[in-house]
């Protein structure tokens, strides 16, 4: 099985990594290590040395990522539309999408290698610019979500919204997250958007501190084409795709709307996105239950 490793960290990752590595060492795994953290972590490698990587491609048959949920959102740039399964092993603190436990890392390698897994498709937003902006041209998708937001000032900007060429409303916020089912555990609930199945074919658009308290979360299919127009006190505004951020200037109209590809997340047998969310939002802690 050839397996590519990505981590954006090594310290606190130590014991993890060389479990890891050790054990896929172990299956006789062809192993490629991510260029970046290979340089943070050959120094201190004993054993087995192993080859990098800086771009992936059809030939790989899994990768690993080591952290937390953002180091899936950074991992996921490598993979784009290859089909290539990610697992992730919790290294950070919530862990919606990294799952697997450090204690757990040589039975999870096993099971993958014996297929007791399955396989979870992950729906993608897509950015369009108009005029077109060189930082999304290639990296241009997000597995969370898209936001906008204001940028060099404390003033609320507002968000005109349109729906498939239907005028929404024009929103007076800090900004508008459009988050896929997968982000909605994200930003977009912390911002009071509602909790979506991954497998929900919806997005759902997310004001961020709105001026208007009628103004509440709105779930739409997944196949509307969302369209924004940002206009605020200052020129230019910030847009995020999942951890990467760029500046757009107010006349520049964005596109979102569903990526033409998905991501696959492997999952064990073991888990289940209800047993997740049950876990990580402590549901059923409270003594009555």
């Amino acid at each position: 099985m050839k397996i590519a490793v990505y981590s954006q960290y090594y310290k606190g990752n130590e014991t993890c990594v060389s479990t890891l590595l050790n054990y896929l060492a172990h299956k006789k795994s062809e192993v490629f290590i991510e260029d970046s953290f290979y340089q943070l972590i050959a120094d201190q490698l004993e054993g087995p040395t192993f080859e990098t990587f800086q771009t992936l491609d059809d030939s790989y048959d899994l990768l690993i990522s080591i952290g937390g949920d953002g180091t899936i959102l950074r991992a996921i740039t490598y993979v784009s539309s290859l089909s290539i399964p990610i697992i992730g092993i919790n290294t950070g603190r919530l862990g919606f999408l990294a799952t697997i436990q450090n204690t757990q890392i040589e039975s999870a390698i096993d099971h993958i290698f014996a297929g007791n897994y399955k396989i979870s498709e992950r729906s993608l937003l897509c950015v369009e610019t108009h005029p077109e902006n060189k930082d999304l041209t290639q990296l241009n998708f997000a597995l969370n979500e898209v936001a906008v937001s204001r940028k060099n000032t404390t003033s609320m900007i507002t968000v005109k919204t349109h729906l498939d060429g239907e005028y929404l409303t024009s929103y007076w916020a800090d900004g508008l997250i459009v988050s896929t089912p997968t982000g909605s555990t994200g930003y977009s609930l912390s911002c009071g958007g509602p909790v979506m199945s991954p497998s929900a074919k919806s997005f759902v658009i997310t004001p961020i501190a709105p001026h208007n308290l009628s103004a509440r979360p709105l779930v739409i299919p997944d196949h509307t084409e969302i369209q924004l127009k940002v206009d605020g006190r200052e020129d230019f505004y910030l847009i995020s795709l999942d951890s990467r951020i760029a500046t757009l200037h107010n006349s520049t109209i964005v596109t979102v709307k569903k990526a033409d590809f998905k991501i696959k997340m492997i999952e064990l047998h073991s888990e289940s996105f209800i047993d997740t969310l049950r876990k990580k939002l402590l549901w059923g802690e409270d003594k009555r239950n």
